[in-house]
């Protein structure tokens, strides 16, 4: 089985390692577009043309599923994705856990980029799916790029900065970025004093690798656990910054 995942940068890289705790057999191939980041500010048909870019890169590799790895490509390019490859690649779109987060019946916080954060599609989500839950929507300015560029000084002043802005007694963070999910546990300890003890993280990556398992057609097709980085789809390795991130020790097969 092969799966391919796309995102601006290596924020694939928790869904790619869900993927592989699921699946350690699964070939896949990471197909991301680093020098454009970030996406967030750029108006939803550049989006959509780098998103396409990514995915068509990736499709070339002959994937059993798309995942798109990214929660700014899933609001504005995920129609365009579907229209050009379904139904010959299931495509498998990003959303923040809101719901499974609200469910718990505390109060909960969205911790989101600045483009994202009050936006009609992420108000939509709340609207649909946050119940009676109160939600805190929280911007976290530069958190994404410091994760991407493995900059330690910066990914501690963004998650203490947007961590002062959660309100106390929190009960659920939702990560609705997927670079955020590659430092859960630094937001987590930042988050933890004010919070209830109860806190818990909600991220997408293993609900959507558990989605991408179940909209492959032939589930019994196997793999050899094989690993294909894309940048701006020419055949790369993992840049150095990722190596920084556990997600990334169960991808240690070699770039083909």
């Amino acid at each position: 089985m092969k799966i391919a995942l796309m995102d601006s940068g290596i924020g694939l890289l928790a869904a790619a390692a869900a993927l592989r705790a699921l699946r350690p057999d699964v070939d896949l191939v990471l197909s991301s577009n680093p020098a454009s980041m970030p996406w967030g500010p750029r108006t939803p048909e550049a989006i959509t043309e780098l998103a396409l870019g990514c995915a068509r890169a990736a499709a070339e590799y002959r994937p059993d599923a798309l995942i798109v790895a990214c929660n700014t490509a899933s609001v504005h390019a995920l129609a365009a994705l579907r229209a050009e490859l379904e139904p010959a690649l299931p495509v498998i779109g990003t959303v923040p856990a809101i719901k499974p987060a609200a469910a718990l019946g505390g109060p909960v916080a969205i911790w989101a980029t600045p483009a994202t954060t009050g936006s009609a599609y992420q108000r939509g989500l709340i609207r649909d799916f946050a119940g009676t839950a109160a939600v805190t929507e929280v911007a976290c300015p530069g958190l994404a790029d410091a994760v991407e560029h493995g900059d330690e000084a910066a990914i501690d002043a963004a998650v203490a900065d947007a961590a002062a802005r959660t309100p106390a007694g929190t009960a659920a963070v939702v990560l609705g970025c997927t670079h955020y999910e590659l430092v859960a546990e630094r937001i987590r300890a930042a988050v933890a004093p004010a919070a209830l003890p109860s806190l818990t993280l909600h991220g997408s990556a293993d609900p959507v690798a558990a989605q991408a398992l179940r909209r492959v057609l032939d589930p019994t097709r196997e793999g050899t656990a094989t690993l294909t980085v894309l940048h701006a789809g020419t055949p790369t390795t993992l840049p150095p910054a990722a190596l920084a991130y556990p997600q990334t020790l169960s991808l240690t097969a070699p770039a083909s």
